[in-house]
């Protein structure tokens, strides 16, 4: 059978799995499925864009409640003011005063953003982020399901032969499932930087890590 709606996903499941009484289990053998793409993906369908408003004298603003990593921040002034990423020693040391002015760094702080020079006036500030994937529903078909069903499908299987404590398949999908975000990885790799010649840092490496 096909597997392009949540239905025929919790379906396909049941089918693989030859069990009919796990019918309550499979949304949540889907989700932690979901979970770990969240974790271990950056699809375009991840990146998103927030904005919030800077209040005069207010160093701090809370971040998007499903942010994984910053990509970039920015002030919508004329022209854009691009903010640069400190560390909190970094950011104190370079701006160690509160006096205001308009934004030039931030760094991340618990669920905080932390703005210097702390804001002199109400700038719109605009973030760039990595976010969780947005949960397959009855009534929400994500792009990458519709894409890669078998990764949903696989992942499911690995958690639920995991549930039933039967090592061996949860390790068969477990594979499966893993093989199918290293193509998907590679697929938005392409998708980001072509096929060219040069030379372009993965953005699955590192060099946010130090923001988390």
């Amino acid at each position: 059978m096909s597997i392009g709606t949540y239905a025929e996903l919790k379906t396909s499941i049941a089918n693989f799995l030859a069990r009919d009484d796990l019918t309550a289990q499979i949304p949540d053998f889907i989700q932690l499925a979901e979970g770990r793409m969240s974790r271990e993906l950056e699809t375009r369908e991840q990146e998103k864009r927030s904005t919030a408003t800077l209040t005069s004298g207010d160093e701090y603003i809370a971040l998007p409640t499903d942010m994984r990593e910053v990509r970039e921040v920015k002030l919508n002034t004329s022209p854009l003011t691009v903010l640069t990423y400190h560390s909190p020693t970094s950011l104190d040391g370079s701006y160690p005063s509160d006096a205001t002015g308009k934004p030039l760094g931030f760094s991340i702080i618990g669920r905080e953003m932390k703005l210097r020079p702390v804001p002199d006036s109400a700038y719109t500030a605009e973030i760039v982020y990595i976010g969780s994937l947005t949960a397959i529903s009855d009534s929400n078909t994500p792009t990458l399901f519709l894409r890669s069903p078998d990764l949903y499908l696989y992942g499911a299987l690995a958690e639920a032969y995991a549930y039933l404590l039967d090592e061996q398949r949860a390790a068969q999908y477990d594979q499966k499932f893993s093989r199918g975000i290293e193509e998907v990885r590679r697929d938005e790799q392409r998708a980001h930087y072509g096929s060219g010649s040069l030379f372009i840092k993965s953005i699955y490496s590192k060099q946010n890590a130090s923001m988390e």
